[in-house]
């Protein structure tokens, strides 16, 4: 791949001593959809901390747009265009809605753009975090990170723990987030099949590597595959 927004050579990571991740190249193209798929424990959230710095780095390199950030803080790494979504969303529970996206605001983000892509958001901008539901509060997750302008997107497991058509609907605004093609969405999920028909390109982890990288389409068509590394592509449950 030629000039990757974000590139990985062989990245072994972990928290303290313990090894988690295993020798780890990945290349993240401008624009490109990349989908992480594995079991639990297999690695998958510790790969966006690690990106993001939040992990120990035991060796490799990691670089954005070429320059290397293995050495830097989470919030120079943001700074320099990478936000992460966590799965623990991590929302301000004593702050409102809209208190929550002007703690983050950067450049020239404004509040009409997280609000037409969650008008929900809007709606309930007085309230408390600790009044919203789960897919509300998942929402001012994403909208919180998009404030801070990031050119590279992570998601961590966004659908988890929420009603379909809650789900349904995240699906369709990270579908609005990436279809200019100016912004790099990494979205981490154990639902292969919706992460797959988002995705341009998956990785398959198991236990700390990548055990298979290709074609989104050309995975989804391999439910070999996806039997022995995920199980099966379930379809969410939760609540709203």
């Amino acid at each position: 791949m030629a000039d990757p927004v974000l590139s990985l050579r062989g990245v072994t990571a972990g928290y303290g001593p313990t090894h988690v991740l295993r020798d780890i190249d990945l290349d993240l193209g401008r624009g490109e959809r990349l989908a992480v798929i594995g079991r639990n424990g297999a690695g998958k959230t510790t790969l966006l901390a690690t990106i993001m710095g939040l992990s120990t780095l035991h060796a490799g390199k990691i670089e954005l747009r070429g320059r290397g950030i293995a050495r830097l803080a989470p919030f120079r790494r943001n700074a320099l265009g990478l936000g992460l979504v966590p799965q623990t969303r991590d929302i301000f529970p004593s702050l409102s809605v809209e208190e929550n996206l002007i703690a983050a605001q950067r450049g020239d983000a404004t509040l009409e753009e997280a609000y037409a892509l969650f008008p929900r958001l809007k709606e309930r901008r007085r309230n408390g975090g600790v009044q919203l539901s789960g897919g509300e509060q998942q929402m001012l997750a994403i909208a919180r990170t998009l404030m801070t302008r990031p050119d590279v997107i992570l998601l961590d497991e966004p659908l988890e723990g929420l009603a379909p058509v809650i789900c349904a609907m995240l699906m369709q605004s990270f579908e609005d987030l990436a279809k200019d093609g100016t912004r790099s969405v990494v979205l981490v999920e154990q639902h292969a099949r919706a992460a797959l028909a988002f995705a341009d390109r998956a990785i398959l982890m198991s236990n700390g590597a990548i055990v298979h990288s290709g074609p989104a389409a050309e995975l989804a068509d391999r439910p070999d595959l996806l039997h022995r590394h995920v199980g099966v592509g379930q379809t969410p449950k939760g609540d709203a």
